[in-house]
This record gives C-alpha cells, sequence and structure tokens, in this order.
C-alpha cells in the first residue's frame, strides 16, 4: 500500500520543537528478529497472548520499533529505555520531557511524539460490516449519532471510523483510557468537516488540538494533542536500522 502525499522520509537527524508534532508510518510486515531483543519480557508476555501468529509478530515489531525511534530522539540505546505506565496503561519515559503515544492496526504502525506535552494517536482499518447504527448507539454522543445518521449511506463508513478514531485518540491522549465513556464527548465526523473536539465533560476541549491523519487507502487515523501546535510532520519510513 502507498502512503498518501502528506507523508515524507525522515532527516538523518531527528530536531523535534516544542510546538511540533511529529508522527510516523511504519509497516509492520518485517522480521520479527530485528526488535525481538529489544523488548522487555512484559512485552513479549503481551506478545504471546495473541492468538494469530501474525498479530503476535505485529505486536513485537510495532513496540520495538517504538523503543527505535525513541532512542533515536533521545541519542540513547533502545535497550536502556524503561517503560512506566499509568493507571489505565499508557507508558511513558520516567523523568524524559519526550512523550509518545502508538496505535496499529493490519499491517499499519501510526507513531506520535511531542515534548511536554500530552498526545494520543490511534489508526483503524476501516470495516464495511463492522460499522452499524447499534454500535453508534452505544458508544457514540447523541449528537454524534445524529450527525453520522443524517450522512448520504455511501458517507457513513469512512465518517464511522472518522469519529472512531478521532474518539480513540482523545481518551488516549488523556491517559484515562477507556475509564472514559466514548459517549461523554463528541468529535466532528462528516466529510470535509475540520478535526474537533467540540465538547467534553469537564469543558476542557479547548485545551486539546485534533488533526486528521491521512494514513493510505483503507485505514482511518487522528491525532490528539494538548495545547496548540503550529507544525505537524510526517514521517514515513522503510527504514528500521
Amino acid at each position: 500500500m502507498s502512503a498518501t502525499s502528506i507523508w515524507s522520509s525522515p532527516p538523518a537527524a531527528l530536531s523535534l520543537e516544542t510546538n511540533e508534532v511529529h508522527v510516523w508510518r511504519l509497516e509492520l510486515e518485517r522480521p520479527l528478529e530485528r526488535f525481538i531483543e529489544l523488548l522487555e519480557p512484559d512485552e513479549l508476555s503481551r506478545a504471546n497472548r495473541f492468538h494469530f501468529e501474525k498479530d503476535r509478530k505485529h505486536f513485537g515489531v510495532a513496540r520495538g520499533f517504538l523503543r527505535v525511534l525513541l532512542g533515536r530522539y533521545l541519542k540513547r540505546d533502545p535497550k536502556q529505555l524503561k517503560f512506566t505506565y499509568g493507571p489505565y496503561g499508557k507508558p511513558a519515559l520516567p523523568d524524559e520531557e519526550l512523550r509518545f503515544n502508538m496505535s496499529h492496526s493490519h499491517g499499519i504502525a501510526l507513531y506520535a511524539l511531542t515534548r511536554g506535552r500530552d498526545v494520543g494517536v490511534d489508526v483503524e482499518y476501516v470495516r464495511a460490516d463492522f460499522t452499524s447504527d447499534d454500535i453508534a448507539r452505544r458508544f457514540f454522543s447523541p449528537s454524534e449519532v445524529d450527525s453520522l445518521c443524517g450522512l448520504p449511506a455511501g458517507d457513513r463508513v469512512e465518517s464511522f471510523f472518522r469519529c472512531w478514531t478521532r474518539k480513540e485518540a482523545y481518551i488516549k491522549a488523556t491517559g484515562r483510557g477507556l475509564s472514559q465513556p466514548l459517549d461523554g464527548f463528541d468529535v466532528t465526523l462528516a466529510p470535509g468537516e475540520n478535526a474537533a473536539l467540540l465538547r467534553t465533560a469537564d469543558g476542557s476541549h479547548e485545551r486539546w488540538s485534533m488533526a486528521n491523519i491521512e494514513v493510505g487507502p483503507g485505514y482511518a487515523g487522528a491525532l490528539v494533542v494538548e495545547g496548540p501546535v503550529t507544525t505537524i510532520r510526517y514521517w514515513n519510513t522503510d527504514d528500521t536500522d
């Protein structure tokens, strides 16, 4: 699958400014052996919980490349990086200004990196058989359901996944995960509508910036960042060294 035009090859020397977000895209179908020695025992244990070998491999590659990526930004050995985990499982590096989040689906991983601000990213493989009014009513807010149902039938599948990824990116950015009800806040979802967080239960929606990510054909992606952002750089990589 070819990437869309927003993606560029990364520079040899990485520099991340405080007002920037870097988003990386990685195809996961590559040898796990290049990464497995980087993984901690708990990561290997999580990989082994997947039923299918392909899913185990993709999880290991995704986590291994995360360590490679963080090591490049921090100029540290990826093997020496030790994660801590928030109350709902969000990983972090203690005593580091660098913040990060990752997501992977159907052979594609996205990584988002910032300095000194919370960030969340989500990617989903677009499946028409997954979308339904029942699922939307279960997880989306009433206003989102109304917006979705008001669209032409041909726009609903992609709009469903726009909504889903934006909501997932937000709860990942806050670090509260699914402890935060998905129907408790509103996002935009219609074609041509700017990605935005419209309402939160605590009134903090203006604290967050949201962007749509054009991952590639058949995928939906979203980014949520704490505070304003002046630049988002999109790096596509086939080089994992």
